[in-house]
Order: structure tokens, then C-alpha cells, then sequence
């Protein structure tokens, strides 16, 4: 008896003393074991704040890519937040989706052009309001300062594959590699050796996630070859709409059942995507169903929920906060150390 007591009395201290080292993890680390352990984790989906998370319910809040929006995406939950990434004339790696400064920011022209000095003179714009914020353009170790174990980041490369190494050597600088992402696009067995011999001057200590969009590859077992290749943690998968008025049914080719296995196998994330893109038609990468159904027509269990039902456990979207909502009110997010659960499901309409 006295021996069962005592071992109960060790499980319990065992227990706590976990639950305190949970709670004193900061939040990336808690964020980077769910990512690195993609099989511990299917019953959570995790959300990629797009362009950093800018929107809200179909409007825009925050400058794309500014640090005002990292902040708005760290206090909702998001998981990670995706930016993009460009250089100044003076080489400077800078946070900038666009080649033009035109669209986001109070200057004109091509990034490129633009010393940093000068990139720093340019105050970011609220696309669609045209409100001047304060922020200017912000470099990519600013943007790593702002994020540093707070919250993942993606990195996405607008420049050359070369072009890694460097921003990798920055985030080293500042002891943050393992919570960068990068990625980059994966199509063919020699795009695949030219992708790897840069990982491998690169040297480990990131994250790197391929990506394989269905333009391109139409056979799951692709994904195998990729895996073998890189080890990933993650791979994007992209479900084209190509134009299509109807909604995809099953997810595309490489939303397969097999794929889901690969994943399984493989012991990484499927990564989704569910934000949209100017000028091309809704739920471009989604086949359909991406944020302007779940949003503007009300029916996120037919876009986001219909994800998480074909395997995915990480959504990238432009409205990372009614998808924390309703992934959490539905039962596929498990809350963090320093979160409460959800009460009860949301009701949502469904066209199934």
C-alpha cells in the first residue's frame, strides 16, 4: 500500500512539475513542438496569419506586413505568421510582398531602387482605406525582433533560392533560426536537387517546407519523394481553382486519402491555404472554398472545416481570427498552457 501511495504521490509532483515546465515555455517553443510533431498533433490545426494577418471580417485593419499586424495575430493565437521578403538597393533584406512600393506604401517605384535609408522614409498604407500609418517598411530583422519567441515566422522568398542562405544567417545572428520557416516550390525531381543542394549549403537548424501545387503534380506519391529528400515537418499542398465556378468536391489530386497516409507516415503537417489572391477568382487556392466562402457567405465549416477534414492541420488565411474562432468552437484546436476551452460548438450553416 505504502508503495502505491508512493508512487502515486511521484506521478502527481511529475504531473505538476510537467505543467509548470509547459507553462514556463514561451509561446514559440510550445508553438515549435506541436509543428515538429505533426502525429502528437492531428486533433489541432493550427493558423498561419497571411501577409501577417491584416484582416479582419472582410476588412482590412492593419498595413500588410507590418509589425502592427504581427501584433494583432500574436494577441489572437495565430500560430505563425507568413511575410514576405524582398531586398534594398544596398542589400538589405526588407518585409515587402510587391516588387513596386505603389500599393502598400506612401512611396512610388520598385523596391529594389530604394536604398534602406530611403525605404525608411515610406510610411505603410492600409490597403483599401488608404489610411497612413506611422510604421515604415520594416527590415527583416526587425521583423524577427518582433516576433522572437512569440510566434513562428514564414518567411516568403520574393527572390532567389540563393537568397536563403542569407535571411537564414540573419535570424542565426539574433539565436532565432528554429523559429523561421522557409519554403519554396517543388515540381520535378531536378527542381527538388537544386532546392536540397541550397538547403544543404544553407546547414540545418531552420525549418524548411516544401510546397507542391496541383498545376504541377497530380500524384501523391510525389510527396513521398519530397519527404525522403528534405524530412520536412510540413509540406503545402495547393488545390488550384483554375477559374472554375463550382466548388472541388474531394480537395484536388494530392487531397487524397494516400496523401494522408504520406503525412502520417512521414510524420508532418499538411498545410492548407484559404486566403485570397487580387484579381482571380474566389478561393483561388482553395479550389473554391477559401476565405471569402467561410466569410462573406457565412460558411466556414465549407471552407476551413472541410480542410481540417481532408487532413490539414495548418490553414494559412487572411482571416486568421474568425478561423481561430471557429476551428476552437469546433472542436479542432486544443487549447495551450496559458489558454481556456472553448464552451460549447458554433452553429453554422453547412450547403452539404
Amino acid at each position: 500500500m505504502r508503495t502505491i501511495w508512493l508512487s502515486l504521490l511521484f506521478s502527481s509532483a511529475l504531473a505538476a512539475f510537467s505543467g509548470q515546465s509547459l507553462a514556463g515555455e514561451t509561446r514559440a517553443r510550445q508553438i515549435l513542438d506541436r509543428f515538429e510533431h505533426a502525429n502528437q498533433w492531428r486533433d489541432h490545426v493550427m493558423v498561419v496569419a497571411h501577409r501577417a494577418g491584416s484582416m479582419q471580417a472582410g476588412k482590412t485593419l492593419y498595413a500588410e506586413n507590418s509589425i502592427a499586424a504581427v501584433e494583432g495575430a500574436i494577441a489572437m493565437g495565430a500560430e505563425i505568421v507568413e511575410v514576405d521578403i524582398r531586398r534594398s538597393k544596398d542589400g538589405e533584406f526588407v518585409v515587402m510582398h510587391d516588387s513596386w512600393l505603389d500599393r502598400t506604401t506612401t512611396c512610388k517605384g520598385e523596391v529594389v531602387k530604394y536604398t534602406l535609408a530611403e525605404l525608411k522614409t515610406c510610411r505603410l498604407v492600409i490597403e483599401g482605406t488608404g489610411a497612413v500609418t506611422n510604421e515604415t517598411v520594416s527590415t527583416l530583422r526587425e521583423m524577427l525582433m518582433a516576433t522572437r519567441d512569440r510566434i513562428l515566422i514564414n518567411l516568403d522568398n520574393k527572390l532567389d533560392v540563393g537568397d536563403l542562405s542569407g535571411m537564414i544567417a540573419v535570424a542565426r545572428d539574433l539565436g532565432l533560426a528554429e523559429q523561421v520557416i522557409v519554403k519554396e516550390n517543388l515540381w520535378n525531381q531536378a527542381r527538388i536537387t537544386t532546392v536540397k543542394a541550397a538547403m544543404a549549403a544553407i546547414g540545418g537548424g531552420f525549418q524548411f517546407m516544401p510546397i507542391i501545387a496541383d498545376d504541377a503534380v497530380r500524384d501523391a506519391g510525389f510527396a513521398r519523394t519530397v519527404d525522403h529528400a528534405f524530412s520536412p515537418r510540413a509540406i503545402e499542398l495547393i488545390n488550384w481553382r483554375a477559374g472554375a465556378d463550382t466548388l472541388t468536391e474531394a480537395g484536388g489530386p494530392l487531397f487524397s486519402t494516400r496523401m494522408r497516409a504520406a503525412a502520417v507516415r512521414g510524420n508532418w503537417h499538411i498545410w492548407a491555404d484559404t486566403y485570397a489572391i487580387a484579381n482571380k477568382p474566389g478561393g483561388f487556392l482553395a479550389g473554391g472554398r477559401g476565405d471569402e466562402l467561410a466569410i462573406q457567405a457565412s460558411l466556414p465549416r465549407e471552407a476551413w472545416g472541410f480542410w481540417a477534414d481532408r487532413g490539414a492541420t495548418i490553414i494559412q488565411t487572411d482571416e486568421p481570427k474568425a478561423a481561430i474562432g471557429w476551428l476552437a468552437a469546433n472542436g479542432f484546436r486544443v487549447p495551450y498552457a496559458d489558454e481556456a476551452r472553448p464552451v460549447e460548438p458554433a452553429n453554422t450553416a453547412s450547403i452539404n
